[in-house]
């Protein structure tokens, strides 16, 4: 009887690990090849040896492999670094017995894809992995085990199997003795590996960030909690690999795994984490604003199963650092990963480099007829990886969008990118180069639609877009510009020679011939905090020889609070535009202002030490003559207070409000704490403390 085979595998691709069926993966005994016993062979009382007990030591070891802030009852390593196992056996070892560990994920594991793997102890040989014996104490043996640096992530099951003359007796399957394989970039040999302490340490092991958001010209920031270490989010990003049905033999390729995250944390097309939201009616969730971090949507998608509501792409980003939710999801699997701010960020559908905007016969935005789009910001994470599939140069950072914008191989996603081939314009190099290389150098061509429909250049902007690339610095609350990192300077010859590069790729720039114009405007607006006065000064220029205009002149415009507070949606800023229009010309500048969001204050009291109350007192003063509706208070700290909400209906014009809340730190360390104000009228309101917890 032939057996019908669908595609070209001879059976199911095993694709999850965390619940993989409950079939037990051994028989107790199991006969060596060509043997048909059914139990293990005879042995005279106290010569048999057995296995009593198994300590994972997971208090020697996480400190070594740097994963004690992991909130999880099993034993958390890393690939490439030896971590140590006691055995206690029925009776001392002798160099005639025979014993072996197992390690296995995911279902069906079979040795030749490296999802069940031998370690031995003598010198049997064994598979991948290095065993041996660092010394015995009585029944009890210490045992050295060092996993492949190219190993599977994930969580293992642990067996032991002595060998009983005709087979091996193996272990029962025990969930305490379950272990969780992590990414390693201490290690030269992971893919991952990261060549200094101070970058480990705020790229792998910080659990609280900053984002930066506002405009080029008013930065603002965010602090971001990832929270890649608390409870439950081991698990819940791997049951997203799960959800996307990853193969179990790909998760030992890190290209593979940022490229499905990226996917995943999404839900355009693929069930995924977050729901992305840019209407400003968030009826239906939570608005992306009322985020402190990324650990409750993790925890909040695991425990449903269904993708969250809402976010914009600083959430997506904060996600995949954790997997910030993308920047956490990254770090807890052990990849260096970091939050990108890229200013005035070019959204080309056709990723050309030139960005379309169409404007009206008056001068108003055309926003029917217009595709492209210019974001004052957009976040996305970065990655440090080693490319294997590319030359060496293009190692290190990579570029990876969990923002659905543009479909790449079917679904929404975007990279790994390396950073390298970005500013030298190579874009034949996977993946989606030529997406991000636009993001970052796209021309904004400025044209005028007339009442048949055609289109006419008359500005162009080719220095705006990509013009301040920002990421938190290593061990400071401080911006760090990488705009280098991404692109060499406007007009330098190295610049043209990348576009140049870019073109001969087929990434078209704009060459138009612009008409000869003498009437210009221009848009400068001082920075205000919110709920001040917009002060912006319009200056207009009139070159032509016979005028009866004015050649120069400029004009002050007073814009009040009350005027514009109620424009300010979500992201709590302003596009002003002006039209200046002689009897043959007509021209326009917009200007984005972002008033300073009101900051409020958090003191730190009680022990500060480990398993001892501490309180954190936030204060807040509302500095506005309008009442602040449906607010709600959210407060957050990594391995401190989980995410906790309070609400209040009103907050009178002046009024302030104190809470105060207990909690007990879980580990020691630099922590902080992260609060959040979001409301109906009023968003984007926050806070941070950092503090010391004593052990």
């Amino acid at each position: 009887m032939s057996r019908k085979l669908k595609g070209r595998f001879a059976g199911p691709v095993p694709n999850r690990n965390l619940f993989a069926d409950d079939k037990e993966d051994f028989r107790k005994f199991e006969p060596f090849p060509g043997r048909f016993g059914s139990g293990p062979r005879a042995f005279p009382p106290g010569e048999q040896l057995q296995v009593t007990n198994i300590n994972m030591c997971k208090e020697v070891n996480e400190p070594n492999h740097n994963t004690s802030e992991y909130m999880t009852k099993q034993l958390v390593v890393r690939r490439g670094q030896q971590f140590v196992v006691e055995v206690t056996f029925s009776r001392p070892v002798t160099p005639q017995d025979d014993f072996q560990m197992e390690f296995l994920i995911g279902s069906d594991a079979v040795v030749n894809k490296g999802s069940h793997v031998v370690v031995t102890f003598g010198s049997r040989p064994g598979g991948p992995w290095a065993g041996q014996i660092l010394g015995t104490q009585g029944t009890v043996v210490t045992l050295g085990i060092t996993p492949s640096a190219k190993a599977i992530f994930g969580l293992y099951r642990t067996y032991i199997g002595v060998s009983m003359g005709d087979g091996i007796e193996r272990t029962e399957k025990d969930l305490s003795t379950n272990m969780y394989l992590l990414f390693n970039p201490w290690c030269p040999d992971d893919d991952v590996y990261y060549p200094d302490d101070a970058g480990r340490w705020e790229y792998v092991m910080n659990a609280t960030g900053t984002i930066y958001q506002g405009s080029v010209d008013a930065v603002a920031e965010r602090s971001w909690v990832f929270g890649q270490f608390d409870e439950g989010i081991l698990d819940a990003c791997i049951y997203i690999l799960d959800v996307c049905q990853m193969a179990i033999y790909n998760r030992n390729e890190v290209i593979k795994i940022v490229r499905t995250a990226s996917a995943a944390i999404n839900s355009q097309d693929d069930n995924g984490v977050l729901v992305g939201n840019w209407s400003d009616d968030y009826s239906m969730g939570t608005p992306p604003t009322s985020w402190t971090g990324s650990a409750r949507i993790l925890q909040q998608f695991y425990a449903s199963g269904n993708p969250v509501c809402y976010a914009q792409c600083w959430v997506f980003a904060g996600c995949m650092i954790s997997m910030l939710s993308m920047s956490t999801v990254l770090r807890c699997l052990g990849i260096p990963t970091r939050v990108i701010t890229n200013f005035n960020s070019a959204h080309d559908n056709t990723a050309n480099l030139k960005t379309e905007l169409i404007f009206k016969p008056d001068g108003s935005p055309d926003r029917r007829n217009t595709r492209d789009s210019i974001w004052n910001y957009h976040c996305w994470c970065e990655s440090f990886l080693r490319r294997i599939d590319l030359p060496p140069k293009y190692n290190g950072w990579q570029v990876v969008d969990a923002t659905p914008q543009e479909t790449s191989d079917g679904y929404y996603r975007c990279g790994p990118s390396s950073i390298n081939a970005i500013k030298d314009g190579e874009l034949c190099h996977p993946f989606d180069c030529r997406f991000v290389f636009a993001e970052v150098n796209s021309d904004i061509i400025y044209l005028k639609r007339d009442k048949y429909g055609n289109l006419t250049p008359y500005k162009v902007d080719k220095t705006s877009v990509g013009s301040l690339i920002a990421t938190k610095a290593i061990g400071a609350w401080t911006l760090q510009d990488i705009t280098h990192e991404y692109k060499y300077p406007e007009g330098s010859p190295e610049n043209d020679r990348t576009m140049a590069t870019a073109e001969g790729y087929g990434c078209e720039r704009d060459h138009s011939e612009l008409p000869d114009t003498t009437l210009s405007v221009k848009i400068m607006a001082e920075p205000c905090p919110l709920g001040g006065i917009v002060r912006v000064m319009v200056t207009f220029n009139n070159q032509a020889k016979s005028t009866k205009l004015y050649q120069h002149t400029s004009v002050v415009i007073e814009i009040p609070p009350q005027e514009y507070m109620k424009y300010l949606g979500s992201q709590q800023s302003l596009h002003i535009v002006v039209n200046a229009q002689t009897d043959t010309e007509q021209v326009s500048d917009v200007e984005l202002i972002h008033p300073a969001a009101s900051k409020f204050s958090i003191t730190i009291s009680g022990y500060k030490q480990v398993d001892r109350e501490t309180f954190a007192t936030v204060s807040f003063k509302n500095p506005f003559n309008i009442p602040i509706q449906n607010a709600k208070l959210c407060i957050e700290g990594a391995g401190l207070l989980n995410y906790r909400v309070f609400p209040y209906t009103t907050i009178a014009p002046f009024a302030e409000i104190v809470q105060k809340v207990v909690f007990i730190p879980r580990t020691p360390g630099r922590k902080t704490i992260v609060a959040v104000l979001d409301s109906d009228n009023l968003t984007d309101m926050h806070g941070l403390a950092e503090f010391d917890v004593s052990a």
